[in-house]
């Protein structure tokens, strides 16, 4: 009889053992990760620099953590919907890369975490309360692109001395290029440069564009940053050659794309915060007690092949400034 009990409480032991194990496999299933995305897919790198440096955490996809990926394929209308089903999906955070996609992911939930970045003002867009305390479900890392703006057109100025007036290439259904617009008119006067504004939101009109600059008599043209000019940066810098207008991008990109140069945030920079504050937020920091960073690091990229195809001398005192140089 001894025996008998003692294999019957062997036994419920060992399946209350297994029963442990399996409790704690469930307990250990993967953390989803929704990316709401608007470039296209193939076109955006921003998954891919995020992955690499979240692989640096510990954390692998398809292991310890999966990602979704919904992209709106530039089409900004798609956004709500596309953040809707990633809140139904049940994502543990929501990752937004552009000023749309963050206001899209903040309509959809209040709970669900969400980390941004990008070179919008999120207090100004009332994602947040403040940068030091960002209140609520949102955080991220700022790029400042409304500050940068101004630095591109000194920039602009400094390699064309007698530079009178720019052209200003923005996005006006992108929030986040609508204010580093009007953040460049201070800038500009203080710089004695007069700005021609052109509204660009779909691609059939960027060639009208560049000719509306030229006939504007503008000697130069800025771009500012959007996910829309990000997925035709080619394009842009084809047409800035072909218009012999030196052009300043916000990202290295359009530079490697042929663009005569760019001035940025350090985009590895912000995707180690943003991996870093992914973690944190697993691990059960708030993102309300996650305060908004901004970049330490600013990157000056220049085009020599560039600027000799336009007829462009880069001078010294600008070009030993550059971080890189593509001769």
């Amino acid at each position: 009889m001894s025996r008998k009990i003692s294999c019957f409480a062997l036994c419920a032991l060992l399946f209350a053992l297994c029963v442990s194990a399996e409790a704690q496999q469930q307990s250990k299933a993967p953390n989803k990760l929704g990316w709401l995305g608007i470039r296209p897919a193939a076109s955006d790198p921003g998954p891919k620099e995020f992955g690499r440096e979240f692989r640096t955490l510990g954390y692998v996809d398809g292991k310890n953590i999966l990602f979704e990926y919904r992209s709106a394929d530039d089409k900004l209308e798609r956004l709500p919907a596309l953040a809707d089903e990633l809140v139904r999906l049940k994502v543990d955070v929501l990752l937004a890369g552009t000023t749309p996609a963050a206001v899209a992911a903040k309509n959809a939930t209040r709970t669900i975490p969400i980390v941004f970045y990008g070179g919008f003002d999120p207090v100004a867009l009332g994602l947040v309360d403040s940068l030091a305390r960002p209140g609520g479900n949102v955080t991220g890392f700022t790029a400042i692109a409304v500050a940068l703006a101004g630095k591109r057109l000194e920039l602009l100025k400094e390699i064309i001395p007698k530079l009178s007036r720019i052209t200003v290439l923005w996005d006006p259904q992108n929030p986040g290029s609508a204010q580093q617009w009007k953040e460049s008119q201070l800038p500009a006067r203080e710089l004695g440069l007069q700005l021609h504004s052109i509204e660009v939101s779909s691609v059939d009109k960027f060639e009208a564009a560049f000719k509306e600059a030229t006939k504007a008599r503008s000697a130069a043209i800025a771009v500012m940053a959007s996910p829309f000019f990000y997925s035709n940066q080619k394009q842009l810098a084809d047409l800035a050659i072909k218009s012999q207008l030196p052009a300043i991008f916000p990202r290295e990109e359009f530079v490697a794309a042929g663009g005569l140069m760019s001035y940025g945030s350090d985009r590895t920079e912000s995707f180690k915060r943003i991996a870093v504050f992914v973690d944190k937020i697993l691990k059960g920091t708030k993102p309300a007690d996650i305060p908004v960073e901004q970049p330490t690091k600013f990157e000056l990229v220049i085009n020599l092949r560039t600027a000799k195809q336009i007829g462009v001398t880069i001078p010294p005192n600008v070009l030993s400034r550059a971080d890189k140089v593509i001769k």
